[in-house]
């Protein structure tokens, strides 16, 4: 397909959402995807890479899609959004036997908190005045920021639930016992959605808007959601 027929998808590892398996890209979030191209008979070249590098590709270039990615007061603007696709909730979570309480946001300046470069929490946080280098510490990989709340290298991990949950389980941990939510955060309450950068028209957009109202109307979103399960997809 020429033009805007073929366009660049862009992702990160963040299971089960969007991950590889045996070299192929996975996931709920992904097959949601896959499922709208197919509604609307366009191609879809898949990378995955460092969540900053997808975010930077998304906003700077025409006909990049985006996805899971959390809707902000910060990104409105800088996106044309599509969705939601998945739910989303986010916590400062803490490791388990670490007696840390949060009442308020401010309570966990005093701590070292693990972040992903560019990533919803990370952006939070920091319009939030927790700095870099001084109580925020970010890395390029999520399974980084367990290994570091393991350790005791970091005090808390602003992390999406189910994505912890499931970095955790992979890691052969029970995250029932590992991990300790201590504060929840406003992020992505209205879930994870796909997005384009502003210089993608509008009859592209509106197309895969279309696409995600026909997988809902025919029943394949619901599948897929079923497929994905259950408890952690609701």
């Amino acid at each position: 397909m020429a033009g805007a027929e073929t366009i660049r998808i862009v992702t990160e590892e963040l299971a089960p959402y969007n991950y590889t398996e045996k070299g192929v890209l996975t996931g709920f979030s992904t097959e949601i995807v896959q499922a709208i191209l197919k509604d609307i008979k366009i191609e879809g070249k898949f990378q995955s890479m460092p969540w900053a590098r997808a975010y930077e590709s998304a906003i700077n270039n025409e006909n990049v899609l985006i996805y899971s990615i959390g809707r902000t007061q910060q990104r409105e603007k800088l996106f044309k959004w599509i969705g939601p696709i998945a739910p989303a909730s986010d916590y400062l979570f803490a490791y388990t036997g670490h007696d840390i309480k949060i009442r308020q946001l401010a309570d966990a300046k005093k701590y070292q908190t693990g972040s992903v470069n560019t990533d919803v929490g990370e952006q939070f946080l920091e319009s939030q005045g927790f700095i870099k280098g001084k109580n925020l510490q970010s890395s390029v990989k999520y399974q980084l920021n367990y290994e570091k709340l393991k350790l005791g290298r970091i005090d808390l991990w602003v992390m999406n639930e189910m994505a912890a949950y499931h970095l955790v389980r992979q890691s052969g941990d029970d995250p029932a016992k590992t991990l300790v939510k201590v504060y929840k955060l406003d992020l992505s309450e209205n879930g994870y959605f796909m997005a384009f950068g502003q210089k993608t028209s509008d009859k592209l957009v509106n197309r895969f808007r279309q696409g995600m109202e026909n997988i809902k109307k025919n029943g394949t979103f619901d599948t897929i959601k079923k497929k994905w399960n259950s408890s952690e997809i609701n």
